[in-house]
């Protein structure tokens, strides 16, 4: 068999604060396991310690990245075995969860010399403190993009043929779905096409349609109803009963940036930037709104507002992503601290406790 490994965003830092799909994406497990306690900077080495051991259990791993630490890890999913591992720390917030699933806290407090932080303690403090002010500032800065973009997006929705969006639209449902129809409840399944991190802006398209029959890649402008054109696909797929994987914008999760409808084997998504793709494979297909569906010669006739704009956007985008750097130096402080109080020796052994527990389930 063939080896599943998916690499997700399930919350991101975006124009309306910090956002999680967790609820989505956890949806249909049985056990979760939440990862607790005060411990910066020891989570993300202990789901990949898991992550890892369990791979060579199972050909499904699912790993959901951490939008503030490029590289680290929030949570594994190992669908086979309907469980996931999830870092519960601050600022990732629980509730309780759906019924039918167990929820299984695993307190990693006991695991650092509490002694050895206490000279530390006013420095812990403040930097909290400074991540969240900073985090919040990066919030703000994504917030006055957004807004900005709304501006970007005025002159393309105002040359917008909207029939013609909607011609497009339709042939994009029969390309997908033609007449068929599945006797059964479609599973929606939300998450994030790719992060706002201290790196920029980060996604895994090309690892998660790679596999893929079919690719759409939408071209087109801000405003060329890209997202709209995804929102329709979604609502048909759950109408003929097509399970649907949907990948809100980072941004802004209330825009759609790609739908995956796996029974299909198809993807499409928007394929501008800042995440610019253009077709490898010879059934990659591109569908440009804006030859399409916006008046010629929009681009020209706008030229000095758009690009007044785009300074401006680009302006907001790099002070929020300074933010996040700021926040990200603090974190890594924060991580040093207690990685360097805590007792390797147990850390490992919860570790392989909990492979040893997940093994039997499965």
């Amino acid at each position: 068999m063939t080896n599943k490994v998916r690499h997700i965003y399930a919350a991101g830092n975006t124009a309306r604060g910090y956002k999680t799909f967790y609820d989505s994406v956890l949806e249909g497990l049985e056990r979760v396991y939440i990862l607790t306690g005060t411990v910066e900077g020891i989570t993300s080495p202990l789901i990949e310690s898991i992550g890892n051991q369990m791979a060579r259990k199972t050909n499904e791993v699912e790993w959901i990245h951490s939008p503030f630490v490029n590289g680290q890890f929030d949570g594994v999913i190992f669908p086979h075995y309907k469980v996931a591992i999830m870092d519960g720390s601050y600022p990732r917030m629980w509730r309780p969860a759906s019924p039918g699933v167990t929820e299984i806290q695993v307190n990693l407090q006991a695991m650092v010399d509490v002694d050895q932080l206490v000279d530390d303690k006013d420095r812990i403090a403040t930097w909290y403190e400074e991540i969240f002010n900073k985090s919040e500032e990066a919030y703000q800065a994504f917030g006055e993009a957004l807004r900005i973009h709304d501006e970007w997006e005025a002159p393309y929705i105002e040359n917008l043929d909207r029939e013609e969006a909607n011609r497009v639209t339709e042939e994009v449902i029969a390309l997908f779905f033609r007449d068929e129809q599945r006797e059964k409840k479609a599973k929606v399944r939300r998450m994030y096409l790719g992060a706002a991190t201290p790196q920029g802006p980060v996604d895994h398209i090309m690892k998660l349609t790679d596999q893929l029959e079919k690719r759409y890649f939408i071209k087109g402008r801000p405003g060329s109803g890209k997202s709209t054109m995804l929102k329709k696909l979604v609502k048909e797929a759950q109408k003929r009963g097509f399970d649907v994987e949907v990948y809100h914008c980072g941004l802004d999760p209330h825009s759609l940036d790609m739908v995956i409808v796996p029974e299909k084997s198809l993807a499409i998504f928007d394929s501008t930037a800042p995440h610019e793709y253009f077709p490898s494979k010879d059934t990659d297909e591109v569908i440009d709104m804006y030859k399409r569906a916006i008046t010629p010669g929009t681009d020209e006739k706008y030229e000095e507002e758009l690009l007044d704009i785009k300074v401006r956007y680009t302006q907001k985008i790099k002070e929020a992503t300074a933010n996040l750097v700021a926040a990200k130096e603090l974190r890594d402080q924060l991580n040093t601290t207690y990685q360097e109080a805590v007792d390797q020796q147990r850390l490992k052994a919860v570790s392989q406790a909990l492979v040893s527990r997940l093994t039997k389930m499965g």
